[in-house]
């Protein structure tokens, strides 16, 4: 196992839809186990595929507070499904971060519930609902497979900070990265 490069923002495999996964195989056991290990050494609560440059539509997750799932897994060709946010109704606008913008939190509204339905390392096809954080934190990875940041998503006047970091840090470009355990940065 080793721990993976995490690509920073304007890195061209963040912004892309990635592809399915066809293959089940040792080399993608190896990548999860890597994507398990990198992503508890930076530490983050879930990492995709992406975030370490892999254009493949994988995400783990590394998150005990919740019942709904195994508190840590991995969601391979995943397809979610969220409830509507109602215009004008309290929200679930909590601070979020990520490994890809490291270091930064901004405020964003995400659904409180989700359903996740995807395959495991094996194949086989599995589903559940998640709810609060746990819900987020799907949305975030799940949105990291269709080539969107959290920054992406972010209102005025959250845009505007988040713009200001982007330029302040010099990301925004291809070939940036950080690697957890080596370079003083956290998401």
């Amino acid at each position: 196992m080793a721990i993976l490069p995490i690509v920073i923002c304007g890195e061209p495999v963040l912004h892309t839809d990635a592809a399915p996964v066809t293959e089940f195989d040792d080399a993608l056991r190896a990548l999860v186990d890597d994507m398990f290990e990198t992503c508890e050494a930076a530490p983050g609560v879930g990492l995709a595929a992406p975030q370490v440059g892999i254009g493949k539509r994988i995400f783990v997750w590394m998150y005990e507070d919740q019942d709904e799932a195994p508190h840590r897994g991995v969601a391979i060709n995943p397809e979610l499904w969220i409830a509507p946010l109602e215009p004008g109704l309290p929200g679930e606008e909590e601070l979020e971060g990520c490994l890809s913008f490291p270091g930064e939190r901004f405020a964003l509204r995400r659904s409180p519930r989700a359903l996740l339905r995807a395959q495991d390392i094996d194949g086989k096809p599995f589903e559940f609902e998640a709810s609060g954080w746990f819900a987020r934190i799907m949305q975030h990875e799940f949105d990291h497979l269709n080539g969107l940041l959290y920054v992406d998503r972010l209102v005025h006047p959250e845009n505007r900070g988040a713009q200001k970091a982007e330029r302040k840090n010099g990301w925004g470009k291809p070939g940036l990265s950080w690697t957890p355990g080596i370079d003083d940065l956290e998401g």
